[in-house]
């Protein structure tokens, strides 16, 4: 009797596998996984030479991965069962407390602190240092900060991390914000912070360097939009709304890609059906974008050195300052500032997330 059974299941799951292996071979490649906003994986190229180096299988391995028939659907059923069935606080590393997604970020990672404020102070030294610039800095707190520990998940401590820091740039003037900020600041699906909460922010960060904050604001909507975290918890969660804030020193600029050699207004509706909607900000993180306010008063000028965050930070910033200049040194070396940027009676903010103050190899 116990054969006869062992046959059957063992029948049944040759027939599961022979049907996926049939829906796999019949149904045709998807280039983009909607869900996981990323472009899927397609089947290798066969050469000699990836047969031999191994490459060929590692890619083959990815392609019969991403292309699996039905992949969606058993992705929804794994994350179900790690949180609805066994409970376990995370899945991929990604968790969820008091409405929002997070991401798990480890300890406090040492060296990569002190290779941020080293490459922060390398910057300031080649260009700044001898200049008649007035420097500033600021730390942008991820939302683990406020989600984290509050719900007795792993999280660093970010005064601490904070203090490092302050060590090492107390050449700078230092401009605090942490205690301007709460979850609801933040995105739910999303790792960064909405325009419409920040008006505090970018009040003491203005009001710090000497000029006015324009509070004649409006609220322009754009519509819902799931961030990055939305793919990567692979259930069903509440959409975020998009909102951008306007003002006459954002709808009279006009920003200057140095990537693609375009010009584009400060909210670029061209990204709003793209991949990630945050990129409507400024176009996204551009290793170079100037953003040139035509109805300023006067010649002020401002170079902030910044992550993701700044994209949405900047134009809040815009109305005493005929230009705003961007630099992402994730994306360009900074041996090459001295091509575009020449140092003299500027305003100057670094302002980074401790996401890359923690993970700082991302910067060149």
């Amino acid at each position: 009797m116990n054969r006869k059974k062992d046959l059957i299941v063992s029948a049944a799951f040759c027939l599961i596998l022979g049907a996926f292996f049939i829906f796999h071979i019949a149904l045709p490649d998807e280039e983009v996984s909607a869900s996981e906003r990323r472009r899927k994986q397609q089947f290798p190229e066969i050469s000699v030479s990836s047969l031999m180096n191994g490459r060929f299988m590692s890619e083959f391995e990815k392609y019969l991965n991403d292309q699996f028939p039905l992949r969606d659907s058993l992705r929804k059923i794994k994350a179900a069962v790690h949180f609805r069935v066994l409970s376990q606080k995370d899945n991929r590393n990604v968790y969820t407390a008091d409405g929002h997604i997070g991401e798990f970020s480890g300890s406090i990672n040492v060296k990569s602190v002190e290779n941020f404020t080293s490459k922060i102070t390398s910057v300031y030294d080649k260009y700044i240092k001898d200049s008649s610039c007035k420097v500033y800095y600021s730390i942008i707190p991820d939302k683990n900060r406020f989600i984290a520990k509050q719900n007795s998940y792993p999280c660093f401590d970010y005064n601490e991390l904070y203090e490092m820091v302050d060590e090492k740039l107390s050449y700078m003037t230092k401009i605090e914000i942490d205690s301007l900020l709460s979850a609801d600041c933040y995105y739910r699906t999303d790792s960064h912070w909405k325009q419409e909460k920040i008006l505090p922010v970018a009040e003491k960060i203005n009001t710090a360097m000497g000029h006015h904050f324009n509070s004649d604001n409006t609220q322009n909507k754009l519509g819902e939009f799931h961030g990055v975290y939305y793919p990567r918890l692979a259930l069903e969660w509440d959409k975020d709304e998009l909102i951008t804030i306007n003002n006459k020193a954002t709808e009279n600029s006009i920003t200057y890609n140095y990537e693609n050699k375009k010009e584009s207004p400060v909210y670029n509706s061209d990204f709003l059906s793209g991949d990630d909607a945050y990129q409507v900000f400024l176009s996204g993180s551009v290793s170079h974008i100037e953003i040139i306010n035509k109805k300023a008063e006067g010649n002020k000028e401002l170079v902030i050195f910044r992550d993701s965050f700044g994209s949405s930070l900047a134009p809040l910033l815009l109305s005493d300052y005929s230009k705003v200049t961007l630099v992402d040194t994730r994306y360009i070396m900074p041996s090459y500032l001295s091509k575009f940027l020449t140092f003299d009676n500027q305003d100057v903010l670094f302002i980074y997330s401790t996401m890359l103050v923690n993970n700082s190899e991302l910067l060149k």
